[in-house]
């Protein structure tokens, strides 16, 4: 493949595509081949869990990594590939680091204004755009001090201050609220979604936390093992994920044991404990009729229905109770607003809204 990559969305080129992109610590790839575009004001999270290559993929976008094999193409130009780089700070990217990295002997103010000072603005202009940058952070009256006088979520503020200073086409976020407790994470979500969004720059955005890959993006992509296996739109890969891997990684699954009497283009009828249930499939669905798995969201069972079960642990958790039933067909987290209505060790009754028939994890890749 050759030339410069086009954009599916728009007639601009993706503000970044990875073609075919392979690193290799020693003899160990970390990264297999990998393909992945982010289109132009777009957020795609990168979802996987510890030692999947996100890391390893967002350094070798910033430059701070040489590919063994592939291309880095960053809005239309190529900065990585066929015994060629550019690098970090002649590549157009932000990026907020997992560990903050910020200059020890530097205050908040003097680390956003130091992007804006390499654009050669004046040192007026470029304290004031910093001092507005960390006001909108809400740590403007933190301005003064130096990384150890600031906290986790402080210092994590004054790294996305810093990125989006930089004006950049394409942020990297480098699981950024891995160190933030609940309250402070969603704080942050918010403040990037809202810079992001004025300043219409794309994103890439790895986190191990599918509930916050959900919330933030336009777009999620699966890593397993250096390779992407799915992408697709937030509903896409929570409601029809490719496979059993992709199904637990995405959030919340109890897959159910199900007798396939007929299948369709979208949908097949099953039967769960002795009940027919309709439940949807993907593109050709299984090949044929027969025992398979059926996965379960907790929100897509509900108490109260023809299917029996013997409720062996229940979980309050505020706006609603998780409980988990032993059924026939296996064992089912549902999902229930309010406080508990049934305790454990007691037999109720349940129902299936919907389901989707789940694939076995298959080695090779899947966009």
């Amino acid at each position: 493949m050759t030339g410069s990559p086009a954009s599916s969305s728009s007639q601009r080129p993706p503000a970044l595509c990875c073609r075919s992109l392979t690193v290799t610590f020693g003899a160990e790839p970390v990264l297999r081949g990998l393909d992945l575009a982010v289109e132009p004001d777009q957020v795609m999270a990168l979802l996987g869990p510890s030692g999947s290559g996100k890391t390893t993929l967002l350094h070798t976008v910033a430059g701070f990594i040489e590919p063994s094999a592939g291309e880095v193409w960053l809005g239309g130009r190529r900065v990585a590939g066929a015994g060629r780089g550019d690098p970090p700070e002649r590549r157009d990217v932000g990026m907020v680091f997992q560990q903050y990295a910020l200059w020890p002997h530097l205050t908040a103010l003097q680390t956003v204004a130091y992007p804006l000072r390499r654009r050669r603005l004046p040192a007026a202009v470029a304290d004031r755009r910093a001092m507005e940058l960390l006001e909108r952070m809400d740590i403007g009256h933190l301005a003064g001090r130096r990384p150890s006088e600031l906290s986790g979520g402080q210092q994590q503020r004054v790294g996305l201050a810093r990125a989006l200073a930089r004006g950049a086409g394409l942020y990297l976020l480098d699981e950024p609220t891995v160190h933030l407790d609940a309250a402070l994470r969603a704080v942050f979500q918010e403040e990037f979604i809202e810079r992001r969004t004025a300043t219409g720059a794309a994103a890439l955005y790895a986190t191990h936390d599918a509930a916050e890959a959900l919330a933030v993006a336009d777009r999620v992509a699966l890593i397993r093992e250096g390779r992407v296996i799915q992408t697709g739109t937030p509903v896409e890969v929570y409601e029809r994920p490719v496979d059993l891997w992709a199904a637990q990684l995405t959030g919340p699954a109890s897959v159910l044991q199900a007798q396939v009497d007929l299948t369709a283009a979208s949908t097949a009828a099953a039967v769960i404990a002795g009940v027919p249930v309709v439940v949807a499939q993907g593109d050709g669905g299984p090949s044929a009729a027969g025992r398979t798995g059926v996965l379960v969201r907790p929100d897509w069972a509900a108490l109260g229905g023809p299917i029996p079960g013997t409720i062996r642990q229940v979980w309050y958790r505020g706006a609603h109770t998780d409980y988990r039933l032993d059924t026939p067909a296996g064992p089912v987290i549902i999902r229930q607003d309010g406080p508990p209505q049934a305790g454990a060790g007691e037999r109720v009754s349940w129902n299936l809204r919907r389901g989707w028939i789940v694939q076995r994890p298959s080695r090779a890749a899947a966009t």
